[in-house]
């Protein structure tokens, strides 16, 4: 591992990145155009001590970040495909995430986007419906996305395989909901071609749900690009809110926010969400659907 060319790279990723791009203040006090160490770390979730002795490449505390910390990093510092290689490529480490599923490394554009929408429930997810980064509204409105790997991890695997899914959108609205999920996935399987991962979900969903079988069986493809939606929250009540997808340049990752009209009872419930805070809609983190065998899940023993 070459510890010295590592933390140089790190360093001059740093300094390149201005606080407002990464949803920080900038502060009358700043003696640096970049980052400090100890927002880099807090970014990616390491302590400060362990971010600068990993950046002045230093071998004598023992220092060798793992694929999930460089992963991290490579988030927190806006790194782009190239980069993100080369880092791992100076830390000896296997190939970084792949580009989809829920460790993947999410495209810097549409990250940058999120960190601007601070006042709207807002996510990235890939097109089978992951979860890959959201800020602090989509939490309030949507409840905390489950820890799952594997097909479970998707949120239309969940759909038709876990009732508690469902809870946050009313009994009328789920025929709607299950048609446009389908004709959403057909597009991406399409997109995929012959990937395992997707042959895997849908094997097991028809398996599962005959809903979801029949649905299949319709051949109906549609890329969701926008939606009205109807949000079931704990606190206050239905939601009526417009949803808008992103879509990345090769399809594999979107931003999915929600907002409303000015003025209309949606756009009072979203001011009051930041009040509110969280909420628990009764989805456990880390836990698979009921039914669901730990190997269809993907959990960790």
């Amino acid at each position: 591992m070459n510890l010295p060319e590592l933390g140089a790279f790190l360093r001059t990723r740093r300094d390149r990145i201005r606080p407002a791009e990464v949803g920080l203040p900038q502060g009358p006090r700043r003696r640096v155009p970049g980052l400090r160490r100890e927002e880099v770390a807090q970014l990616a979730g390491l302590s400060a001590d362990y971010y600068t002795e990993l950046e002045r490449g230093s071998a004598k505390n023992g220092v060798q970040p793992s694929a999930q910390t460089l992963a991290a990093l490579a988030r927190a510092l806006r790194l782009n495909g190239d980069e993100r290689d080369y880092l791992f490529h100076l830390a000896e480490r296997p190939g970084p995430p792949p580009a989809h599923g829920p460790s993947a490394h999410v495209q810097p554009a549409l990250l940058g986007l999120l960190d601007r929408l601070s006042n709207t429930p807002a996510r990235v997810i890939t097109d089978l419906h992951e979860t890959l980064v959201e800020n602090d509204l989509a939490r309030n409105l949507l409840g905390e996305s489950p820890a799952h790997r594997g097909p479970a991890a998707s949120f239309v695997y969940r759909w038709f395989t876990d009732p508690q899914a469902r809870e946050r959108y009313p009994p009328e609205d789920h025929p709607h909901h299950s048609r446009v999920f389908v004709a959403d996935l057909q597009a991406a399987a399409a997109k995929r071609g012959r990937d395992a991962e997707v042959t895997k979900m849908i094997a097991v969903l028809r398996r599962r749900s005959q809903e979801f079988a029949a649905l299949w069986d319709a051949h109906d493809v549609a890329v969701r690009r926008m939606d009205h939606k109807k949000i079931v929250h704990p606190t206050l009540g239905i939601i009526e809110l417009d949803c808008y997808n992103l879509l990345s340049e090769d399809g594999r990752q979107r931003l999915l926010w929600f907002t409303a009209p000015p003025g209309s009872p949606g756009a009072e419930q979203l001011e009051l969400l930041s009040v509110i805070g969280a909420q628990n809609l009764g989805i456990t983190e880390g836990t698979a659907p009921e039914g669901l065998s730990a190997a269809e899940s993907g959990s960790q023993p």
